[in-house]
């Protein structure tokens, strides 16, 4: 268990900071990229970079599927067979995805037209979406090439792939603009990158399969594979839609200006789940070993152990980031985002809190192929959720944006625990019996927060109680929540770090 566990976390390791990489980049080239297009250009751009993920169905769950059933091949040392699971998935995300490329590229001024885009951008925003149209295609091929890192548990290269080029891309836009290319030459890194990352995941995965340099496929594995990837796919349509239909809805009923604040809030608040999300990578193939009788009990402590990490590592994060939003907007990004991207933020912490949990048993429920289940759950959501983000933004704007964005995380995450529970047959009891020793601990976390909600985030009484306030918490987690053998393990990765 404690071998699972060390690798399921190393990969998280890597892919945090293949994650945390990007971000950094983001930090630094945001502002200057905001300030060379402005409040409305920018909040054009951000629509435009969000187009390929509504797009998110169309290989039809191929990325997914090719890690499930490439992992499985490789588990059984079949590389012949794990080489035409990934060329198989290849072949069918990219006939499911042209056409929707096509489409885009077809129909960019009528799209752009549809999004309320102002009338002086419309041409600029038509030739960027064609452009960004291309990695529709592009985005799904590397997801389905990297198959073979994957199924290694080899999150290192696949994180130097993606974060490394990523990277460079995202510093390379500000030179861009600076150098009079618009939205449109930006839009054109964006493409460059993705295909790099293509042909990166390529040779990368050829070096570690040899056998995946070849054309046939195994015509065997299509239904198996749809079968995977159809209710995922369905369930991708949805989910795209309850993620981001906010967003448009709050394009139509106010500007792209404000759909800037909202996205800037958005983004911050993002970082908060960046290490749960970087286990769903680890976990999906590691819970896939575990799913059998002999191994349930490694389940349920797997299980356990990354839902406690995630809870009592998110918490204290969640404070830092509640206490340094205004000032950091204010600094990062302009006065006129610290006035406006502060309270949607403080609502959108909310729902991501929720959100952080219902990942564990997402990647649970995943391995074991229940891509029926978020197809279902999410379908029945969708209608609901429309009306309430409308209802809330016209009448609240941004925070009536964030609340119905964090209500539905609320919702989503006590169902996908209750369904883990019922069809994985998944412990529960994270804390066992410390259910009332872990409130106490959340409020030892409160007094900033006081502070700031009633003297204001610029106090020095902030700056004295946070990192006091953090301190207690660690040494309490330390001695209340953690067991003997995750102290020594800790403890032994501490050791090796210092000792280099």
């Amino acid at each position: 268990m404690a071998g699972m566990t060390t690798r399921v976390v190393k990969g998280s390791v890597w892919t945090f900071a293949g994650q945390v990489a990007p971000l950094g980049a983001s930090l630094v080239a945001t502002p200057f990229v905001i300030r060379w297009l402005g409040a409305e250009s920018y909040g054009l751009y951000v629509l435009i970079c969000l187009i390929p993920t509504y797009f998110a169905f169309a290989d039809l769950g191929m990325s997914l599927a090719s890690t499930k059933f490439g992992s499985e091949a490789y588990a059984r040392g079949s590389g012949e067979g794990e080489a035409k699971v990934v060329r198989t998935a290849a072949l069918i995300a990219s006939l499911a995805s042209i056409p929707f490329a096509a489409g885009l590229f077809l129909f960019s001024l009528s799209i752009a037209s549809l999004l309320n885009v102002p009338e002086h951008l419309l041409s600029d925003a038509s030739i960027a979406l064609r452009i960004v149209s291309i990695t529709v295609v592009t985005n799904f091929l590397g997801l389905v090439f990297n198959t073979p890192e994957l199924s290694r548990l080899r999150m290192d290269l696949n994180t130097l792939i993606n974060a490394g080029i990523r990277t460079i891309g995202l510093l390379t836009i500000p030179l861009v603009l600076y150098l009079g290319g618009g939205i449109i030459g930006a839009v054109t890194v964006v493409l460059v990158t993705s295909v790099l990352t293509m042909i990166g995941h390529f040779l990368v995965s050829s070096r570690l399969l040899a056998e995946l340099v070849g054309v046939s496929i195994n015509k065997e594995l299509i239904r198996p594979l749809l079968r995977f990837g159809g209710p995922l796919a369905l369930a991708i349509i949805a989910g795209t839609l309850l993620v981001n239909v906010e967003k448009l809805v709050l394009t139509g009923v106010t500007t792209t200006e404000t759909l800037a604040f909202y996205s800037v809030a958005f983004t911050f608040a993002s970082m908060a789940a960046l290490f749960s999300g970087a286990m769903v990578q680890s976990l999906i193939p590691a819970f896939a070993q575990l799913l059998t009788n002999d191994t349930r009990d490694q389940l349920n402590n797997l299980f356990s152990r990354s839902l406690r990490i995630n809870i009592l590592g998110f918490i204290p994060l969640t404070v830092l980031l509640f206490v340094i939003a205004r000032p950091f907007f204010t600094v990062w990004a302009g006065e006129d985002f610290g006035r406006e991207s502060t309270l949607p933020f403080y609502v959108l912490l909310v729902g991501l809190f929720f959100n952080l949990i219902a990942y564990i048993p997402y990647s649970t429920l995943m391995a074991a192929g229940r891509t029926d289940i978020f197809a279902k759950l999410y379908w029945l959501e969708l209608i609901p959720y429309v009306f309430m983000v409308a209802l809330l933004t016209m009448s609240w704007g941004a925070i009536g944006a964030a609340a119905a964005w964090s209500l539905r995380g609320i919702v989503d995450a006590v169902l996908i625990l209750w369904l883990a529970k019922r069809s994985v047959g998944l412990s529960l009891n994270i804390f066992e019996g410390k259910g009332l020793r872990f409130l106490l601990l959340v409020l030892a976390l409160s007094p900033p927060l006081f502070v700031v909600g009633f003297i204001g985030n610029y106090s020095i009484w902030v700056a004295v109680l946070l990192p006091l306030c953090i301190t207690v918490y660690i040494f309490v987690i330390w001695k209340n929540f953690l067991e003997s053998e995750e102290k020594n393990w800790l403890s032994n990765i501490l050791y090796g770090i210092l000792s280099r």
